[in-house]
């Protein structure tokens, strides 16, 4: 269980307190609009009606009390920036900020944010892999250029083993796991280089 702030609540921010509350995180909400708050008030410990670029609004939160705090404003770049800020300035552990463009990342990386995310460009990246190929039901980007990719077994790997059907050799891919789908198929995960594995989708029987 971790102690989450969470600024700005639109489409992101609230998909975000849905999902953590799931996880039984302890969860506090902020955001200017009240409306936004609501629906949200069963699924948190504290909700508070406030603009975040106000310091004194950001001092009474305790945000160095917070094991994370995500800073989700997507439409105001500047106040995405000042919040950012203030919140390392008043002793944030660790600071999460929303960006859509590459621009705004350098800045916000440069002002005190620990970490960027681009849930907007990473939805999308994964959608397109994952309708580009036949078998590829989804897929997890891993660090260091690695991913994992769930599919569905060739035909002409049915009926062989792991050993027989040579993965690592054909794809310099790894299988990590094999789950039983139904009684009569499977669906396989492979981990190797990201780069590799979309080659491989580009010139094997997936597409």
């Amino acid at each position: 269980m971790k102690s989450i702030l969470i600024i700005g609540l639109g489409r992101f921010g609230t998909h975000l307190c849905q999902d953590l509350a799931k996880l039984d995180n302890e969860i506090m909400i902020v955001d200017k609009d009240e409306a936004s708050l609501e629906d949200l008030l069963p699924l948190v410990v504290s909700a508070k009606i406030g603009d975040c670029t106000n310091e004194k609004v950001l001092k009474s939160l305790g945000v160095g009390n917070f094991d994370y705090c995500f800073v989700c404003i997507g439409e105001n770049f500047q106040s995405s920036l000042e919040i950012t800020s203030l919140l390392k300035d008043l002793g944030a552990k660790y600071v999460v900020s929303k960006a859509n463009r590459d621009i705004h990342a350098k800045f916000l990386l440069r002002n005190g944010a620990d970490e960027v995310i681009y849930p907007d460009r990473d939805i999308a990246e994964k959608v397109a892999v994952r309708f580009s190929a036949n078998q590829v039901f989804d897929y997890v980007e891993l660090g260091n250029n690695f991913s994992i990719y769930e599919i569905a077994p060739l035909p002409e790997w049915i009926g062989h083993s792991i050993r027989d059907v040579n993965v690592r050799v054909k794809y310099n891919a790894n299988i990590i796991w094999r789950k039983p789908y139904s009684n009569v198929s499977s669906r396989w995960y492979h981990m190797g280089s990201r780069k590799k594995h979309r080659r491989a989708i580009r010139t094997s029987r997936y597409i």
